[in-house]
């Protein structure tokens, strides 16, 4: 991601985890003499007068001028060296955000030359553009199938962080997906959306439902912040999609077989205070996604789903997490089984197989129109020497509570709970909206 680093005549380390501030001598002649006892010193950075005389980014090629100004400006801004430090972060952040650069570095030095202010500054940012292509080939694994895909990828293709990326991929029951996405950053602060559209296809088999899905569509996307934890994304999204079943798949499969044109407009709100997206240790996540389709064709209906998870370190690297979900589906007209929710499997209530809560119908899953789900997950590290560094530290002890049930419409739901313990790696999930 980065490094900040402070170039002074008087050199500093600055320790995040002590909070404190430690002085360096720099004359190689005492390195060999007994260290003076220490002093404990606290210096407060906020009453130290500094402000910026000077910015310079080193690096740039195809990277157009007017984005660095816009996003290195605030720097002016500052008054004190702790204001310097903070400002100089955020815009390394936000240079890194940009998409363009592989690379960024911060030095913060004391300014000088004819025109330097007594309590001036130079912050110098060292940056890295990416190549004008990359690509590359890679393994997938998702719910019901791995794959094999193929991409390509055009970072900054006009000096304004716009990107461009093509997938394809090669599933192991023969099936095969592409997409093709354009991205673009918009330098409008404090929301900095970014617009994006997607031409896609994607081709699955959901052998515990029996029936094959063929999607292919268009998505337009803008996402936004409206504050450093809480991001937004409008999304309008139209596809064509058709449904075959599979060999010996009950007749209530079979009604819902055939082509559907569906147009839907879609809202996310997420809010997220966790330390980590992936094993936090402290913090909250609450997601709601609303959907609205019939804007156009043949599928009416109004989806919302609410995600939320409470983690709470109890000692050292032992963590307790609560989770829970909740989704309830309105049909209009034309809802038909792909739109119903699904519960069961590794990235649902974990412990029961693959859609394998809910109604069923001969062996086959038919999904519901409400469900909810609640888990309670304690993580420690692997009870094995060096589990807490290197290798061991991707893997986690798992002990789970779950529950949930679906159901549809004039139906009672069923309560299914599993309890177990797992050991498992470190994976990210991601949520596709459908």
């Amino acid at each position: 991601m980065g490094t900040v680093h402070a170039r002074v005549a008087h050199k500093y380390c600055f320790n995040e985890d002590e909070g404190g501030l430690f002085d360096f001598d720099d004359n190689p002649d005492l390195d060999d003499e007994e260290p003076p006892p220490a002093v404990n010193t606290n210096i407060s950075l906020n009453s130290v007068k500094a402000r910026v005389d000077r910015v310079h980014v080193d690096g740039l090629y195809r990277t157009k001028d007017d984005v660095i100004r816009n996003t290195v400006g605030d720097l002016f801004k500052a008054t004190d060296f702790e204001d310097v430090i903070v400002r100089a972060h955020k815009a390394r952040q936000e240079l890194d955000s940009l998409g363009c650069f592989g690379h960024v570095c911060v030095f913060i030095d004391v300014s000088s030359g004819p025109d330097a202010t007594p309590d001036g500054l130079e912050v110098t940012f060292q940056v890295r553009e990416l190549s004008r292509v990359a690509g590359g080939v890679n393994a997938a694994v998702t719910d019901d199938e791995g794959s094999i895909v193929l991409g390509v990828k055009l970072p900054n293709v006009f000096g304004r962080g716009e990107r461009a990326a093509a997938a394809y991929s090669l599933g192991l029951r023969n099936t095969s997906n592409f997409n093709l996405s354009c991205t673009k950053p918009m330098p409008l602060k404090p929301y900095t959306p970014v617009l994006s559209a997607s031409l896609y296809q994607q081709n699955r088999e959901y052998p515990w439902s029996g029936y094959r899905l063929l999607d292919r569509g268009l998505l337009l996307d803008v996402a936004f912040k409206t504050s450093p934890t809480t991001k937004h994304t409008i999304q309008w999204e139209g596809l064509v999609r058709e449904m075959t079943v599979l060999n010996k798949t009950s007749f209530k499969i079979r009604e819902s077989s055939g082509p559907h044109l569906k147009s839907m407009v879609r809202h996310v709100i997420s809010m997220d205070h966790r330390d980590e997206a992936v094993f936090p240790t402290r913090g909250t996540w609450v997601q709601v996604s609303t959907e609205v389709a019939g804007l156009g064709g043949g599928v009416a209906n109004v989806k919302t789903e609410l995600h939320a998870q409470a983690n709470h370190r109890l000692h050292d690297d032992v963590v307790l997490q609560a989770t829970g979900a909740l989704g309830v589906l309105h049909d209009v007209f034309g809802t038909e089984l792909p739109d119903h929710f699904f519960l069961g499997g590794p990235t649902s209530v974990r412990g029961f197989q693959q859609r394998g809560v809910g109604p069923h119908n001969d062996g086959q899953a038919l999904g519901g129109r409400v469900y909810w789900a609640s888990g309670v997950h304690l993580y420690a590290p692997l009870p094995v020497p060096g589990a807490r560094s290197g290798l061991g530290a991707l893997f986690r002890s798992h002990l789970f509570l779950n529950a949930g049930a679906l159901a549809l419409p004039g139906q009672t739901p069923t309560l299914r709970i599993r309890r177990g313990t797992y050991s498992h790696a470190h994976t990210l999930l991601t949520h596709t909206y459908t």
